[in-house]
């Protein structure tokens, strides 16, 4: 009988679970913080990493513009970089980069309640730019 696929969650926490001790908390407080900011963003593993997208309404768009991915989350070289594809159009005053192809990296230092506010601000400013 074959085996079913495990689910995107599923995958996900399989991935998490290979993190090192020392950014796997931390990834995990993250990932329940970007879930529970939207009701339509949901997870996947791509690139890798854990990943978040959304999963509302969008008017039709080349896939290879990354505009349904919100934020996906690198861990290198035990830093935890979050990745928004698009999220240059999005201000912050989290600690990162915006690139001219319109990336936006957050690099994580420490998850304090300011920290994760200005996430979880930057991901509603996010969801507010979506074209429905």
């Amino acid at each position: 009988m074959a085996k079913s696929k495990p689910s995107d969650s599923e995958q996900v926490d399989e991935l998490i679970t290979k993190l090192g001790d020392e950014v796997k908390a931390t990834v995990q407080t993250i990932r329940a913080l970007i879930l529970a900011t939207d009701p339509e963003i949901a997870e996947q593993v791509k690139w890798n990493s854990p990943s978040f997208y959304f999963t509302g309404e969008m008017k039709p768009f080349d896939p290879k513009e990354y505009k349904r991915d919100i934020v996906v989350c690198n861990i290198h070289r035990g830093k935890i970089l979050l990745v928004f594809p698009t999220g240059a159009k999005v201000t912050s005053s989290l600690k990162g980069k915006d690139y001219p192809d319109g990336r936006k990296i957050v690099t994580i230092d420490d998850l304090t309640v300011t920290t994760t506010n200005q996430l979880q601000q930057l991901i509603k400013d996010w969801l507010g730019m979506v074209e429905k």
